[in-house]
């Protein structure tokens, strides 16, 4: 299999384990936050910038990347490695997720799902046989499953007739992989908030026999207690073997919650959505630099951090070009806020190494304002 999964070690303190996923353009040492690259970019940064903060692996988004600018041209380029100058590893997701998010623009049936462009208004079939055509043209070291995403709140009978037609989705796609030998298909657990529901879900994903498997359907806006109780008693379901991904998580206290329930990889475009706004995450918590109280603060971002932005530039400064709409802003805050990320990501590791995981997790509450 080209995706392979090594355990190192599990925390005494917590359920969070330390691995090596193996992938054909390199290592990743998990549990890891992955930067998300959308449009073949994650926002404002270059590649080189990613690897001086230490990302280990970026996402792409298959359904933007089939609109514009076609899977087509990608694979003419060289595959989705040689077009954005990217040599380390990459996932794609199946844009089950943008397709589903639509709403009145999409129509769902056995066979796939019709929907309308964002960005044109032109009408398109995806099945799981085309979103699985696209990964493999995109040529991403990970690739997911075509699933369905259902919303939060769905009634029971809903979500189970989805999850069902999300596992017979899941063996379309995986006969429909033409690259098994060097990309490797994950499955999605769906199953909504229902325990039964997803039991079903990974137990019947789990004899396809997916060299990964990812826990779909959470942070969907359903509560915050719901989630990590859907997450406590689903991750425990999937193989220790191989590596567990929570889709679309991005704060820092639900990456905690993940990592302590044996999840190896998130990700969210959270980091940089709020970095276009100002907002930087500190070891002291959140903070908005449009606020008049930073005009005239000429300490750093965060004192505590070493990335570019923070070592070179001041609050007052990065201000003044937030509120100057300058470019410069965002690539600045993006930086700090993705460095943030995956330095948090390195001590969660060091702490599962010393099985001290809990304990570092309430060090890093108190102090970034979670609890008192």
């Amino acid at each position: 299999m080209p995706i392979s999964y090594e355990l190192i070690k599990e925390c005494k303190q917590s359920g969070a384990r330390l691995g090596i996923l193996h992938t054909p353009h390199g290592e990743v040492e998990t549990p890891i936050f992955m930067p998300v690259g959308t449009k073949a970019t994650v926002k404002t940064m270059t590649p080189e910038e990613l690897k001086e903060i230490e990302t280990q692996i970026i996402l792409s988004n298959t359904l933007h990347l089939y609109l514009r600018p076609g899977h087509e041209l990608i694979e003419k380029a060289g595959g989705l490695h040689e077009f954005m100058h990217w040599d380390g590893p990459i996932l794609t997701d199946s844009g089950g997720f943008q397709v589903f998010s639509l709403d009145d623009l999409r129509d769902i049936s056995e066979e796939g799902v019709e929907f309308r462009s964002f960005i044109d208004g032109s009408k398109h079939f995806f099945t799981p046989e085309k979103s699985i055509e696209v990964q493999n043209a995109l040529g991403a070291d990970i690739i997911m499953a075509f699933d369905e995403c259902p919303p939060y709140p769905a009634e029971k009978e809903y979500v189970r007739k989805s999850l069902e037609m999300t596992t017979r989705w899941a063996k379309r796609c995986k006969d429909a992989h033409k690259n098994p030998d060097t990309q490797g298909l994950f499955g999605i657990v769906q199953g909504g908030m229902f325990r039964d529901l997803r039991e079903q879900s990974a137990k019947e994903l789990i004899e396809l026999d997916f060299p990964g498997y990812a826990i779909g359907g959470l942070s969907v806006g359903e509560p915050k207690d719901l989630m990590i109780e859907v997450l406590e008693y689903t991750a425990p379901m999937l193989p220790k073997d191989k590596p567990r991904y929570l889709m679309g998580i991005g704060t820092p206290d639900y990456i905690f919650e993940a990592a302590i329930n044996g999840i190896d990889m998130f990700d969210c475009v959270y980091p940089t959505r709020i970095a276009r706004n100002g907002t930087a995450m500190t070891s002291t918590g959140r903070i908005n630099l449009k606020n008049a109280q930073f005009k005239e603060d000429f300490k750093p971002i965060d004192e505590a951090c070493d990335c570019y932005a923070c070592k070179n530039y001041t609050r007052a400064y990065v201000r003044h070009l937030v509120k100057e709409n300058e470019i410069l802003a965002s690539r600045l805050v993006t930086i700090h806020n993705l460095n943030f990320l995956l330095r948090l990501s390195e001590n969660i590791r060091e702490a599962i190494k010393e099985d001290r995981l809990l304990d570092y997790k309430e060090e890093f509450y108190k102090k970034y304002g979670y609890i008192e």
